[in-house]
């Protein structure tokens, strides 16, 4: 509360005459709106602490609630948590990567760096495709921070290359030969049907190690309720991901936190080392987890602009037309993923 001093001392004070003094108002005593403006704007300025990581699941609250949604996301939450140790040795495992990735559509629209979000370039179904040589698969489908990263490196969310690599340094035995697409979906139910249709992929493969590679918010949540069908059913599994506040309140075996802007999983972008180490550490903490909840940090630091965690769908920068346009592209968004959903039902 902003204290106009004046008024108080003349509250507290009579005139030469003994006669009460009205009180002498000033600019200084703004308008509740006029309050709050200020305090979003003082929000807004200040940077998140640069060493802890953003809590996406606070954030996305506050954006979907400040564009009008007043039902917010009720993130997934399990108590116990299932672990498989790796079986044998990780050279001589077979290991696979699933992605929340969709296949190129040449006729959905936009979907290359830098691309605006595009819901018509959603998929629904998992998917099989082969892995060598890596096929199409972009990100801009799901809510990536665009601000901070344009999804032109894919080595940066799809560590295929990097995989094969490892492969042929001896780390693994055998990339697996086809990589899996798993739909991003907020329905827990829908989401262990998908994660039935990987685990069945995973056996049909022959596959030892099973590594989960996120982009969105939302994607961090359906990669770690899949690792979990996995780990019950047997297969070892290593999330690398962004989101560490979504993938432990969720509960998963094995974490590689990577402190990136969304849509950096595997590394950061134009930076083949750096997306080599990432996939070092993932395979090192597959192999060495001792027990079920853990997380490793990657030593690595965003390399781009500092501010990216204070802008992340921070509502407190958008004014209120900046929200309604983004209230209206999201219901846009909803309504073609609807249609999409619809016609292939």
């Amino acid at each position: 509360m902003v204290r106009n001093w004046d008024f108080e001392r003349a509250q507290r004070h009579k005139n030469q005459r003994g006669e009460s003094v009205a009180p002498k108002r000033h600019k200084i005593d703004s308008p509740p709106m006029q309050c709050h403006r200020n305090a979003r704007n003082k929000r807004a300025k200040q940077m998140p602490d640069p060493t802890a990581p953003l809590s996406y699941m606070a954030r996305t609250r506050a954006y979907y609630l400040a564009l009008g949604y007043d039902n917010p996301f009720q993130w997934a939450h399990f108590d116990d948590v299932p672990f498989t140790p790796l079986p044998k040795p990780l050279d001589q495992c077979r290991v696979a990567i699933v992605t929340t990735a969709a296949p190129y559509q040449p006729d959905k629209g936009d979907q290359g760096p830098g691309a605006p979000y595009n819901a018509d370039a959603k998929f629904y179904e998992v998917y099989a495709l082969p892995a060598d040589p890596p096929p199409d698969l972009r990100i801009s489908h799901i809510a990536i921070d665009r601000a901070h990263t344009t999804a032109e490196d894919s080595g940066s969310y799809l560590p295929l290359r990097a995989l094969a690599s490892a492969a042929q340094q001896g780390r693994i035995a055998e990339a697996a030969p086809r990589v899996f697409g798993l739909p991003t979906n907020r329905s827990i139910s829908a989401t262990l049907r998908d994660a039935g249709v990987v685990l069945a992929l995973c056996k049909a493969d022959m596959i030892d190690a099973v590594i989960l590679v996120p982009n969105c918010p939302v994607c961090h949540q359906s990669v770690s309720i899949t690792s979990r069908v996995l780990e019950e059913q047997g297969v070892p599994t290593v999330i690398m991901g962004c989101a560490r506040d979504i993938v432990e309140n969720v509960g998963v075996a094995r974490f590689m936190f990577s402190d990136f802007p969304l849509g950096n999983s595997a590394g950061r972008p134009n930076d083949p080392e750096s997306q080599r180490q990432t996939l070092d550490l993932a395979l090192d903490l597959l192999a060495g987890a001792p027990a079920p909840r853990t997380t490793r940090v990657s030593p690595l630091g965003w390399s781009g602009a500092a501010d990216w965690k204070r802008d992340y769908s921070n509502p407190d920068l958008l004014s209120a037309e900046e929200l309604a346009a983004r209230r209206a592209a999201f219901d846009r968004g909803k309504e073609a993923a609807k249609r999409l959903r619809e016609a292939k039902a």
